[in-house]
């Protein structure tokens, strides 16, 4: 059986590049096919044969692919699949638009539904003068990926929340299957290691709500440490004050000590899943998160982690002043990520894959 993996882009590294990971794992002669393809930005991807499509040649469209909002849906219809029995899409976006023959099955893991045109819209375009000039693109990419979204054969959904999004926008049935979290690469240390600051492992960008933590460790005036780069690092670098401590993009290896040693990873946004505080919990430290999205079926209260709620400053300040590490055992924490593991993903994907193409 010939199959094909689709991801929207490859040039940054996050929870979807675990999953493909994962899936290169159980297809290693997969070829990965892309919109774009920046090597230095994906090292994860060293491994695969990676087939970019044409926008790769643009100006500037390795690094920054928004500049071409109008054209990556083409760029998916663009790839022809006809050699392949199945293709596996692994998509937020315009991944599932690829088109197929009915001789060849597309299964569609989805990340969630195009975030900037749906359940993110307002964080994306929170400016009214930038609504207005966009309204007409928005509007013809709304009803192109509404289209795109009944091209795959099979929906996969990594949480409930996600789900719930697939119906409401797309009005798709879908599966839900986790993805899956490394628990042979993410481990406790030992007893005897321990830092005194809390933990921030994440993209900085807008809709991760950084600037809440920020606001609210300016207050409490507690050690934070924060891994991770993006559009929002100088912004939130001259927020900070001196108790707060950039790190930047760390291996796996440094993130992992960093992981070890921390009070709590701290988990302010509303995520499609977040494989972030599985990580933190396979380390076996607890998670102080945002009562809603994936986080809710990944973190236990009072067992694993707690929630704060609203999503503001005060209600974050107040649980984070409340919190008591010595609640919350290691051992509990590495269990429950260990449903999450590599292997019970690989082998649930496997049979979903040999269910569809029977």
């Amino acid at each position: 059986m010939k199959i094909a993996l689709v991801y929207d882009r490859v040039n940054k590294i996050g929870g979807a590049e675990r999953v493909l990971q994962a899936l290169h794992e159980i297809w290693p002669k997969a070829p990965l096919y892309t919109a774009v393809y920046y090597p230095p930005g994906a090292p994860w991807a060293d491994d695969f044969e990676v087939i970019p499509s044409f926008l790769n040649k643009w100006p500037l469209a390795k690094k920054h692919h928004e500049f071409y909002p109008w054209l990556t849906p083409f760029v998916f219809e663009s790839f022809d699949f006809t050699d392949f029995d199945l293709v596996i899409s692994v998509t937020s976006a315009e991944g599932k638009g690829i088109m197929t023959k009915p001789e060849t099955k597309h299964l569609c893991y989805c990340l969630t539904p195009t975030r900037y045109l749906w359940s993110g819209y307002n964080d994306y375009f929170f400016n009214k003068g930038l609504r207005w000039l966009t309204g007409p693109v928005v509007g013809w990419m709304r009803a192109w990926d509404q289209v795109a979204a009944q091209r795959p054969d099979e929906y996969i959904a990594i949480s409930q929340e996600v789900q719930r999004r697939i119906k409401k926008y797309y009005h798709r049935e879908s599966i839900v299957l986790y993805p899956p979290v490394d628990t042979e690469k993410f481990y406790p240390a030992g007893k005897n290691q321990k830092g005194d600051y809390f933990l921030i492992v994440s993209r900085l960008v807008p809709y991760k709500k950084i600037d809440l933590v920020i606001q609210a460790f300016n207050q409490l005036k507690m050690p934070l440490k924060i891994i991770g780069t993006g559009t929002e690092e100088n912004r939130l670098k001259e927020m900070a004050k001196g108790n707060i401590e950039f790190l930047g993009q760390l291996t796996d290896q440094e993130l992992l000590s960093y992981y070890q040693n921390c009070r709590a990873l701290v988990f302010p946004q509303q995520e499609d899943f977040g494989l972030v505080p599985l990580e933190a919990q396979a380390c076996g430290r607890p998670v102080i998160a945002f009562a809603g999205g994936g986080a809710l079926e990944t973190v236990i209260e009072g067992k694993t982690g707690t929630f704060f709620k609203p999503q503001k400053t005060k209600a974050l300040v107040e649980k984070i002043r409340s919190f008591k590490e010595k609640n919350y055992q290691p051992e509990d924490c590495r269990t429950n990520a260990e449903k999450f593991g590599k292997i019970i993903f690989k082998q649930n994907f496997k049979k979903l894959v040999e269910k569809l193409i029977k």
